[in-house]
């Protein structure tokens, strides 16, 4: 018989957790001797666990994702409401509030024209995978159905999306891959590969010789992260989209933008790739979307790219033969309206370029200070401070040292991240993406944290 569990009650929520929970990222062997970390509650920035402490987030649920902060009633509230009137259909029909949402998210997207539900971001990147293998099956002969990815971008956890994963530590033990995913170089000008004044347009360029030496009729799109999360917060080198986005058309190459970290708001526009003035083919995203009130993701093509699944003969592959069970729920996209309301009425946007400059100030001023800081980047609220243990040949930092960094400021009451068993010898880049509300006042807490840590930790 087993007894009723007091939710209350933390001791029994912390066995209960340590006995029957499987984390994400987690070696369970240490909880032997500690307790799983429960959080408990959550409002605005702030985090309180199953002990009491509170927390400032600075990471947005731990993984980019609660944009607009937690507690939001109007949210909830959206949400319950939604699910007492319908919960679900599946997507083969409409449902109000996902006709609702994917007008909405047009209008913040010119050029773009469908929206497809689904509910993560792996799955969102795949049902892309799947729409350019039916594509090179039904206009090109079969031939374009290579996908280029860019090492250290990830696109998710499944088996095929992981197939793209420029990270190595990601992927490991998880082989053997499906065939026709292709790695292209790099675009962190930090690390370059090659020393020219261009080096953007060099980092375009080797795309293109990836493109000749696979021959570009097998080629069907490319994915990229607008900017690289967790391979390191690399923002992209001066002329680098424009150019990549001209390879692309003169070899009829899709480009698909991953936007599932820096949807929504993250770098101060609707979408990362609205940075840098290119016009994509496929946008997926997810985290953001909803802040995390509810599961959702999309797949957001041109019509153009629709209107190829249009003019086939009728012999079941006259349109995309997929089906994503939970894209038919109802609480995603009526969470994603009252989450992009919310960024437009708070003006999160103009905030998040504020305190997205301000990060990187104090950031540059750690570097003026330690000099175990060998590169600041960023771009809005999504910024990285890369740890090297010496400047000069920026030999990167142990990755020990580096989560001794996040322990301390964890220590602090100040939660931050940082690339971990990602990229082989690369894991060495501090991680910030608070949440679009963010003030002044965080900012200002976050980076004292890193700067007490730092001194702490490299003394």
């Amino acid at each position: 018989m087993t007894l009723d569990l007091n939710p209350n009650d933390m001791s029994q929520v912390v066995a209960a957790d340590r006995a029957h929970v499987w984390h994400h990222l987690s070696q369970h062997k240490q909880y032997e001797t500690i307790d799983p970390r429960v959080y408990v509650e959550g409002k605005g920035m702030k985090l309180w666990d199953a002990t009491g402490r509170e927390f400032l987030d600075a990471v947005s649920g731990g993984v980019w994702t609660v944009n607009v902060g937690y507690g939001r009633e109007s949210i909830a509230d959206a949400i319950r409401d939604q699910l007492v009137k319908l919960n679900y259909y599946a997507g083969a029909a409409g449902t109000v509030p996902g006709a609702i949402f994917a007008q909405k998210l047009i209008e913040k997207m010119p050029g773009m024209s469908r929206v497809y539900y689904s509910n993560s971001g792996s799955e969102a990147n795949e049902k892309v995978y799947k729409m350019v293998r039916q594509i090179a099956a039904r206009h090109h002969g079969g031939r374009k159905w290579k996908i280029l990815y860019r090492d250290r971008d990830y696109h998710g956890t499944t088996i095929a999306t992981l197939a793209t994963s420029g990270q190595d530590q990601r992927a490991a033990a998880y082989g053997p891959f499906p065939d026709g995913f292709v790695r292209v170089p790099h675009c962190l000008e930090y690390r370059k590969q090659w020393d020219v004044e261009n080096y953007g347009e060099r980092a375009a360029d080797a795309i293109e010789e990836v493109i000749l030496r696979e021959g570009p009729d097998t080629v069907g799109a490319i994915v990229l992260e607008p900017v690289t999360a967790g391979g390191g917060v690399i923002t992209p080198p001066e002329g680098y989209w424009q150019h990549v986005q001209e390879i692309c058309r003169k070899y009829n190459i899709l480009l698909h933008i991953d936007e599932v970290v820096c949807g929504l708001g993250r770098t101060g526009t609707w979408f990362g790739y609205q940075q840098y003035g290119i016009q994509p083919d496929f946008v997926t995203m997810a985290k953001g979307v909803a802040s995390g009130y509810a599961a959702i993701s999309c797949t957001v093509t041109t019509e153009r790219v629709f209107e190829m699944f249009k003019d086939a003969p009728e012999d079941g592959m006259s349109f995309f033969r997929d089906i994503s069970t939970f894209g038919g729920c109802t609480s995603g996209p009526v969470a994603a309206i009252e989450n992009m309301r919310i960024i437009e009425d708070e003006g999160l946007l103009g905030n998040t370029l504020a305190m997205g400059e301000r990060t990187l100030a104090n950031l540059r001023a750690l570097m003026d200070k330690h000099a175990v800081i060998g590169d600041v980047r960023g771009k809005g609220l999504f910024c990285g401070a890369e740890l090297v243990a010496d400047r000069a040949s920026k030999e990167p930092m142990d990755e020990k040292r580096v989560q001794a960094v996040v322990a301390d400021c964890l220590a602090q009451g100040v939660i931050i991240g940082a690339t971990n068993r990602s990229v082989p010898g690369f894991n060495n880049t501090l991680c910030l993406s608070p949440a679009l509300i963010a003030t002044a006042d965080d900012i200002d807490r976050i980076t004292d944290a890193i700067d007490n840590a730092l001194t702490k930790v490299f003394a």
